[in-house]
């Protein structure tokens, strides 16, 4: 199905990886009574993210993992949605949630070439074993 042999070859896997990294270090930094709220929340959504590049790679049909790739797509959209929540807390500052929403964004980006790819691929294959 695909021309990846894993889903850390992918660079939508690789780059969402860094970010899930770097979400976890700042979302460690929380205050403590975050822990169980906004902690929490954004560790699970850059979590997902990985998560689900991962099981859609491993599908291995073409519409399943195109709908995992969205579900990524989407948590993607939560993170930058509970980065600005920590903005608006004052728990990061100006500078840290562009840098962020700039990742996230590249992200999002590389996430969807993805998914023009397995479109592609889906097509071609689609013509290639019509009877």
């Amino acid at each position: 199905m695909s021309t990846f042999e894993c889903f850390t070859e992918l660079e939508a896997w690789k780059e969402a990886r860094k970010l899930r990294i770097r979400i976890t270090a700042i979302a460690n930094e929380l205050p403590k009574h975050e822990q169980f709220k906004l902690q929490d929340q954004l560790e699970r959504a850059a979590r997902s993210v990985t998560a689900n590049i991962a099981e859609g790679f491993g599908r291995h049909h073409f519409q399943e993992n195109m709908q995992y790739c969205r579900q990524a797509r989407a948590s993607l959209f939560e993170v930058l949605d509970h980065i600005i929540c920590a903005f608006d807390l004052d728990y990061i500052n100006k500078d840290t949630r562009e840098e962020l929403r700039l990742q996230i964004t590249s992200c999002i980006k590389l996430l969807n070439g993805y998914l023009k790819h397995l479109r592609a691929q889906k097509k071609n294959f689609t013509m290639n074993h019509e009877p």
